[in-house]
């Protein structure tokens, strides 16, 4: 997809400072991240199926889901697009009857229907230039990337971005 990096999900943690939970992704084959500063029930959305917990009832994400699925249609992939007055946005890619639409999103709703989905994330390579936070070796234990990270975010408010 031109103009985007496919990301994953590396993992949800918490700035310790303002107790906001971040979503943290990663770019695929490199070296380089891009925090989101999510709300907790979003936090815990992406947790919850992270982690292939089971609940009695469906989520709003899963119904959301199963109503995509009802109606024909596929979540194709999720587009995290720009960084403006500090708010992250984000688009969903439907695709429904041959035709592809999109749908805007905040990000963190649309990463919780994506790991639901299992549905690409990309985020867009000017995002991620301006935003990302590349580490200067690779990392391959995750304990270590989130000491890190968590060194990063002592010293970083969502102001900075």
């Amino acid at each position: 997809m031109e103009g985007f990096e496919e990301v994953t999900v590396y993992g949800v943690s918490f700035d310790v400072a303002s107790k906001q939970p971040i979503v943290l992704l990663k770019v695929q084959e490199k070296n380089r991240f891009l925090p989101i500063w999510i709300g907790h029930p979003e936090a815990a959305a992406i947790l919850m199926k992270l982690q292939n917990a089971e609940l009695p009832r469906p989520m709003t994400h899963d119904l959301l889901v199963a109503t995509i699925e009802r109606l024909a249609a596929k979540l194709a992939a999720v587009l995290i697009t720009e960084l403006r007055d500090n708010t992250f946005y984000a688009l969903l890619q439907l695709e429904a009857g041959g035709h592809e639409l999109r749908v805007d999103s905040r990000p963190s709703d649309a990463i919780a229907l994506a790991v639901r989905t299992n549905a690409p994330i990309f985020a867009s390579t000017e995002l991620l230039e301006a935003n990302g936070i590349e580490f200067d070796q690779e990392v391959e234990d995750a304990e270590e990337i989130v000491k890190e990270f968590k060194q990063f975010l002592d010293n970083v408010s969502p102001q900075d971005f």
